[in-house]
């Protein structure tokens, strides 16, 4: 019994539990704003576990195709295909079978619509991605950040069958938000990607320009979330909150460009989740209690 538990503990750590969560909330937000309220509690339960499906099964691929360069990375070199706990072949067929399943559920229970921008979303990552972008250019988080912003598209076309202008916002916004969150990342293990030969953006132009590039990242993040007010997308609660929570994100961006050790950084990387979780709190009470 105890070797089953961590067998299956192994395949749910392949699936990168933390990045879905943070979808999760990114679909359930637009959902509830969608429906302006609760949609139907089965809506939400099928959307909910076939996007948890499909974004595991982006995550198991991802770490099977990465299987090599993982084993060169202090911060990677314990997930369970580096330490042998499960061959690269076995974690392929798991990402595919559950990502099949998770597409079937979205397209017979939610709606095709949902399914297929869920796919679109994880064809992107994987294939775009994580098998050439990543290994190719610096600019890999930024490109490839298109696919982390996809799960509100899907929660948005779960409930109204289309695709509407807060998900539109809050695309824009995860889209913007991913480059300064995993270079704040990547500045605390700028010397594992370097081992493993990753084009990130502090081991191919160095600390000082990435923190630039962070800095102004933010400022567009946080111009781009208060635009979304006199769009007539948000409301003057939601103003108020971002200016709020955008101001100490650019804060925080701010004295990592300062920063002479990782402090700062690791705060930046530490905050922005927050920043992101918050934002999809503010935008949902702004239009279904406020507006």
């Amino acid at each position: 019994m105890k070797a089953a538990l961590s067998y299956a503990g192994d395949y749910y750590e392949l699936s990168k539990p933390r990045i879905i969560l943070l979808l999760l909330i990114t679909t359930a937000a637009a959902m509830v704003m969608a429906a302006r309220g609760l949609p139907p509690l089965g809506l939400v339960f099928w959307t909910l576990l076939g996007g948890a499906m499909a974004a595991a099964s982006a995550g198991a691929l991802n770490c099977a195709y990465d299987a090599d360069i993982d084993r060169l990375m202090q911060r990677t070199s314990m997930r369970p295909i580096p330490r042998g706990r499960i061959p690269v072949r076995d974690a392929t067929i798991f990402a595919l079978v559950i990502g099949l399943t998770g597409f079937a559920i979205l397209y017979l229970l939610v709606n095709p619509l949902a399914a297929g921008l869920s796919l679109a979303g994880n064809v992107f990552y994987v294939v775009v991605y994580t098998m050439w972008l990543k290994r190719l250019t610096p600019l890999n988080i930024v490109i490839g950040g298109a696919a982390g912003a996809v799960p509100p598209l899907v929660g948005w076309a779960a409930v109204t069958h289309a695709i509407g202008g807060p998900a539109l916002g809050l695309f824009a916004l995860i889209f913007l938000w991913t480059p300064p969150h995993f270079w704040s990342l990547s500045l605390v293990t700028e010397l594992d990607y370097a081992k493993a030969k990753i084009p990130m953006f502090p081991n191919v132009y160095g600390e000082q320009r990435t923190k630039r590039e962070i800095v102004y990242y933010s400022l567009v993040l946080v111009a781009v979330s208060l635009a979304l007010y006199p769009l007539h997308v948000m409301g003057a609660f939601y103003f108020a909150a971002a200016a709020v929570l955008g101001g100490v994100f650019l804060l925080d961006a701010i004295r990592t460009w300062q920063a002479k050790d990782t402090k700062a950084p690791r705060r930046l990387f530490r905050f922005s989740l927050l920043y992101l979780a918050l934002m999809c709190a503010v935008m949902v009470i702004d239009r279904i209690v406020i507006s």
